[in-house]
């Protein structure tokens, strides 16, 4: 029986960009401060999540080839929905045109990799395609008065088509986990800001990802010396440091977009492995670990191996 594949990718960020200079006139900050703790020099603000799902799913079908109409699942992976109902989904499968279920899914920074675990197991199901798309807008949500928070984030969309193609499986091992003892760390109430305790988040989030990558590569029976290009959620370069060491891996085997996306949610790990990918840094048969972190606590990690099509 055939497995599923990645078979068309896209992203969308908004036009708007905000520097770190242009933040230090709006809170007390130096774009200094902000990328020696961060990583992060700028980031994209002001976007729509239906208007950026929108326009990278529409990028990504035309990728993959794939008409509306052949699309059998949307799962939009978000926690910065447009409205409390209906779901962004629905939103984003009438623009596109589609004639398929659609749904919201919120495990926060953790929801691309969430959502890649699902779309597969729906397809594994039966489902021939599945359109996922990760995508938040997180500048509306902080305090721009907090430099601790305000200068993390911005918004993006990320999106993928999934066929059931493939020879061979290619999401060969995952893990995901969720530790709602942390909730209070990291959260934003109805109609609140985003509040942060960042040490806390900081020691959690490192064990958090190494935990789920290491479960992931056991179940796919891999080590690191196997993994070609770990994708990691885009949330902070010092965590992504930390982590990257605990795994025994070098930084130079990373994908990083984070010093021009800032935190972008559940957009941060389809930015990175598109950018990756665009950069040549990801040939067919490489196996990819995509690990993440997010609000919850969730943590998500999963070992692909690259097997587009030939075009």
């Amino acid at each position: 029986m055939p497995h599923g594949r990645i078979t068309g990718w896209a992203t969308h960020l908004p036009e708007k960009v905000l520097t770190n200079d242009e933040l230090a006139g709006i809170v007390d900050t130096t774009d200094e401060w902000i990328r020696e703790r961060t990583g992060i020099s700028s980031r994209h603000v002001g976007g729509i999540v239906t208007t950026m799902s929108t326009e990278a799913g529409k990028s990504a079908l035309a990728m993959a080839g794939v008409a509306p109409e052949d699309i059998d699942l949307l799962l939009l992976a978000t926690t910065t929905s447009d409205q409390r109902f209906p779901a962004s989904a629905s939103v984003v499968q009438h623009s596109l045109g589609l004639t398929c279920g659609a749904m919201d899914l919120n495990a926060v920074c953790s929801g691309f990799v969430y959502g890649l675990v699902t779309a597969m197991q729906y397809i594994e199901g039966g489902l021939d395609r599945v359109l996922l798309i990760g995508a938040d807008a997180l500048s509306g949500i902080v305090d721009w008065e907090d430099r601790g928070t305000c200068v993390l984030f911005g918004d993006g969309a990320g999106a993928v088509v999934i066929e059931r193609s493939a020879d061979e499986p290619t999401l060969l091992g995952w893990d995901l986990m969720s530790d709602g003892s942390t909730a209070g760390i990291l959260y934003c109430d109805h109609g609140g800001n985003i509040v942060m305790n960042g040490q806390e988040v900081f020691r959690k989030a490192v064990l958090a990802m190494e935990s789920a990558a290491r479960k992931s590569m056991d179940r796919a029976g891999v080590t690191t010396d196997d993994i070609a290009l770990v994708i990691p959620h885009q949330a902070n370069v010092r965590i992504i440091e930390a982590a990257i060491k605990r795994l025994g891996l070098p930084m130079d085997r990373t994908a990083m977009v984070l010093h021009r996306t800032g935190n972008t949610s559940a957009a941060s790990i389809p930015l990175a492995m598109v950018d990756a990918i665009d950069a040549g840094r990801v040939q067919h048969g490489d196996l990819l670990l995509l690990v993440g972190f997010g609000a919850g606590m969730t943590s998500a990690a999963a070992v692909i191996r690259w097997d587009p099509p030939a075009r």
